[in-house]
């Protein structure tokens, strides 16, 4: 049965509503934890305790003059920070934030809507929210932008390719594509522990597709200036910004619905008969998401910026390959499932933290303190390039005595 108009705008506001409370929250509480890893105040003067920052900060950002440069490509450089927000609220509408409640005495599912193919549709969406940024480095007519946008191009092939490996691996054990499905599938198991090389790899991807730290190489202050929205200026700035954040707050949304079970209540609320009904599921997913928001704020106070280089290996050299690894394993557990063999349940868990253990140690040797220290202690001999070749440019060369007096008269 279908829900009648009102009640799918009720929904829709609701969304929206739920969406901007995040971001404005996320934001004053990424300021304050951040401040606390590096032993600072943090915002403090603006409300109570400095809570009203981030409201202080749109007022700002709204009042402040508009500025365009003369150069840009007017129509694409306004509709680039549209393009960027858009997608993202619009991907959650697939999110089933809790199962049916009773709304103004209608029973509806918690949910906009529930589509047979809501994986793909967050997926396209997620893909379409980066052409905001790649136009918004297009249009600037300006160098440090249209790098930031190359670099979001090649940031997007290489991590959507693993993050839709890690997707496929769920809805391939779970044997649907619905969100409300696979969270369905998760009543007794997260696919967390059951699939956990691809949780790892959609960690990961998300990080990235997401553009924040260690990840942001689109706008690397120390390297770009600012980016893709180096010529950007109040509201159209303030779009980009609050664009970030609601994919951050998607793209969770998702790693909970996909992962950790959706709205399902977690140990040991779980053994309340009452913890998935009513309106109680709401908190227990709210509380998942607000988990790996606090995630990204931590990796942001922890991790320095990723060379080009190695964000680029990372993508296609490890993500990808255990990705699609893992998605064979999961399709051939799914078979063994099928065919009546329900113990390999089990086997798929111990399976997958084995599979976890290996890529971590695989990982930390590659990246340890040691072995860079050893790469070190023995550098390898410089290359000299020769005179005029490129990249590196010819040296000046000093005058000689004759061409001194030339000079000197």
């Amino acid at each position: 049965m279908s829900d009648p108009l009102w009640l799918m705008l009720v929904k829709v506001l609701g969304i929206f509503l739920f969406l901007l409370l995040t971001v404005v929250l996320a934001i004053v509480i990424e300021r304050k934890v951040v401040g606390r890893m590096q032993m600072r105040p943090g915002p403090n003067r603006v409300g109570p305790k400095g809570w009203l920052q981030s409201l202080a900060d749109a007022i700002k950002l709204a009042l402040k003059e508009d500025i365009t440069p003369f150069n840009v490509d007017r129509v694409i450089y306004a509709l680039a920070p549209v393009i960027s927000t858009v997608p993202a609220i619009t991907a959650f509408a697939v999110i089933p934030l809790g199962p049916e409640v009773s709304i103004f005495g209608h029973r509806t599912a918690l949910q906009l809507a529930d589509l047979p193919i809501a994986v793909l549709f967050v997926l396209a969406m997620s893909s379409i929210g980066v052409y905001g940024i790649i136009l918004a480095g297009w249009s600037s007519g300006s160098v440090y932008p249209l790098l930031g946008g190359i670099r979001s191009t090649a940031q997007v092939i290489s991590y959507e390719v693993a993050m839709g490996l890690a997707f496929a691996s769920v809805f391939l054990y779970a044997g649907t594509m619905s969100t409300s499905g696979i969270v369905a599938a998760q009543d007794r198991v997260w696919f967390a522990f059951l699939l956990m090389p691809a949780f790892l790899v959609y960690l990961t991807a998300m990080v990235g597709e997401t553009n924040r730290a260690p990840f942001d190489l689109p706008e690397a202050e120390g390297e770009l200036v600012g980016g893709f929205h180096t010529e950007y200026s109040s509201l159209k700035f303030a779009l980009f910004f609050l664009a970030e954040y609601i994919n951050m707050t998607t793209v969770s949304a998702v790693a909970v619905t996909l992962f950790l079970g959706g709205w399902h209540a977690p140990f040991p609320f779980n053994m309340w008969p009452a913890a998935n009904t009513g309106w109680w599921p709401l908190l227990w997913f709210t509380a998942k998401l607000w988990g790996f928001i606090f995630v990204y704020i931590w990796l942001r106070g922890t991790l320095p910026r990723l060379r080009y280089d190695q964000f680029m290996a990372l993508g296609w050299k490890i993500l990808i390959p255990v990705a699609l690894t893992w998605v064979l394993l999961a399709a051939g557990m799914r078979s063994l499932r099928n065919d009546g063999y329900e113990n390999w349940q089990l086997a798929l868990a111990g399976l997958s933290t084995l599979t976890t253990v290996v890529v971590l140690l695989a990982l930390h040797r590659r990246f340890s303190a040691l072995n860079t220290r050893r790469s070190e202690s023995a550098p390898a001999p410089p290359v000299v390039a020769p005179e005029g070749s490129f990249p590196t440019p010819p040296l000046p060369q000093r005058p000689s005595s004759r061409a001194k007096e030339d000079i000197h008269g």
